[in-house]
């Protein structure tokens, strides 16, 4: 639960701080008129979002059990490819996120009317898509399916409630401390994902290996145990793993967080510039206006 909480509430802020900034740029330039536009947009992505979160549950029942695991194996290595993307773009492109969609939105005002309903859809709907297939493929892991979307929903509400907190200036949060964290979470998380698709892979005999354990740790962690709940609801955490599904998962996080490092050291070395004044806002802890 917490692991989908998490995904939900950091997906919803970015959507959140998204929908802010479009909103904030089009009062700016006196273009009100294009709110209701805007907002059908935003509609039409929380629909399809929640259309693929329904395939996704009831669709794949009528396949074959191979089938089935195909599938899931497939979806699974696509939501850790969606989600890894996400970290890393979140990382690379926060600080300037607020001048690309100005940008995108001053070329969708003098184009047609069904522009802004499109670049809100998309602005919102690649988060809504993200956030379905990640959860999906995590509570398929072994997540009790209800506690999961429960966690999902509350994450996405909490963002809700922060977005508009700081939209009103009633809440102040340093946005990239939060990014960093959850990011460093979230590749735990994906690399769980990732362990669980390739055992799909291995039931649905695309990968050789099923049924050969690499280690056991029954003894530590005895299946259907309190921490093997925690262990596999927030990281797919399985005690027999294949060598598979332990080779993946180590190489996943030894070269995702090793490429995450570099990246935050990047970032930071041009925070040697001047620090702005006490009290002033600065785009890691608010949407520009």
């Amino acid at each position: 639960m917490l692991a989908n909480y998490l995904i939900g509430l950091r997906e919803g802020l970015e959507a959140g701080l998204i929908v802010g900034i479009l909103i904030a740029y089009l009062g700016k330039i006196g273009r009100r008129d294009l709110y209701g536009r805007l907002w059908a947009g935003i509609a039409l992505a929380v629909a399809v979002s929640l259309g693929v979160g329904a395939l996704l549950t009831w669709g794949p029942y009528a396949l074959t059990f191979q089938a089935q695991e195909l599938l899931g194996g497939v979806l699974s290595l696509i939501a850790v490819a969606m989600v890894t993307w996400m970290i890393f773009w979140m990382g690379t492109h926060g600080a300037g996120l607020s001048k690309e969609l100005r940008s995108q939105v001053d070329a969708a005002v003098d184009r047609s009317w069904f522009a802004i309903v499109l670049l809100g859809a998309l602005s919102v709907g690649r988060e809504g898509i993200e956030t379905a297939l990640f959860v999906w493929a995590n509570v398929s892991g072994g997540s009790d399916p209800v506690l999961g979307t429960l966690g999902a929903v509350l994450g996405i509400l909490t963002a809700v409630a922060i977005s508009w907190g700081i939209s009103k200036g009633l809440v102040r949060i340093n946005l990239s401390v939060f990014f960093t964290w959850t990011g460093l979470f979230l590749i735990l998380v994906a690399a769980g994902v990732l362990s669980y698709g390739i055992g799909d892979l291995q039931e649905a005999s695309v990968i050789p290996g099923w049924g050969v354990h690499a280690y056991s740790l029954t003894g530590l962690v005895p299946p259907g145990s309190p921490i093997d709940t925690v262990l596999g609801g927030m990281f797919n955490f399985t005690p027999e793993p294949t060598w598979a599904q332990v080779v993946g998962w180590v190489l996943y996080v030894a070269v995702t967080t090793t490429l995450y490092l570099r990246m935050l050291r990047r970032r930071s070395r041009p925070s040697a510039a001047p620090a702005a004044a006490p009290g002033t806002a600065t785009p890691a802890s608010a949407p520009a206006h």
